[in-house]
């Protein structure tokens, strides 16, 4: 292994003087001695395997093949720090009587649809803002929860346009329902049968999100802990 450390420091310092001497384009200068460098490395390896000595010979071989581009060797180390992150894509979704919200746990952006009503099918993104305003008198008061939650984000000064609206903003503090374990695993980003571990974790990734301290939604907020509680209520059950 000395020897191999030793000799990466040699190509680096014959790198460096190289290129100063002839001045060459340190681009092209750089590409070249990787090859060499490359090749150098692999032979060095199979002297190392020759000698039984394969412990060394495969990280020979590994950093050989790094400098030919044979591996890709950023992707291999961005791949090792990232593990145990958490997976991309996921997201929360909460579902009332006329509305369905999905946020993006990494992002935050929140995003959602009319599932009932005379809006059904269409998308909050795409109905403009007076109408939004209008719909709050044709929902009940966990959709129009939600709905003032994704207006909060899409436009913070929208309460200023729903003046004279007299349903506008008016959703109250209604009692949560009941809410079932698919709902829950639905809330939290899960999938069902997720341990104790993954339900905190996935109730803290939230609640950053969502707290009303952070600028999110008292009601959403209350949602997120009603589903993590609903979830360790069933682990403590079953254990």
């Amino acid at each position: 292994m000395t020897y191999f450390i030793a000799g990466l420091i040699a190509l680096i310092v014959f790198s460096g003087t190289l290129n100063r001497v002839l001045g060459a384009n340190p681009k092209w200068l750089s590409n070249q001695m990787k090859k060499v460098g490359g090749v150098a490395v692999m032979v060095f390896g199979v002297f190392l395997l020759t000698r039984g000595q394969w412990e060394l010979a495969l990280p020979a071989f590994l950093a050989g093949a790094t400098l030919l581009g044979i591996v890709p060797g950023q992707s291999m180390l961005s791949g090792w720090g990232q593990a145990g992150s958490k997976t991309p894509g996921q997201s929360s979704t909460v579902r009332s009587r006329f509305v369905e919200m999905v946020l993006d746990i990494d992002t935050g952006a929140m995003s959602g649809r009319f599932i009932a009503g005379s809006l059904a099918g269409q998308t909050l993104e795409q109905i403009p803002l007076p109408r939004l305003i209008q719909a709050f008198g044709e929902i009940d008061g966990e959709s129009a929860q939600l709905l003032e939650a994704y207006l909060d984000r899409r436009d913070p000064a929208w309460r200023e346009h729903a003046q004279g609206n007299t349903g506008a903003g008016q959703g109250g503090a209604a009692a949560s329902s009941a809410m079932t374990e698919e709902e829950a695993h639905q809330i939290l980003g899960l999938q069902p049968g997720a341990g104790e571990d993954a339900i905190r974790t996935a109730h803290r990734a939230l609640m950053k999100k969502l707290h009303p301290d952070q600028g999110g939604s008292t009601w959403l907020a209350s949602r997120v802990n009603q589903a993590k509680d609903t979830l360790l209520e069933r682990h403590r059950r079953n254990s």
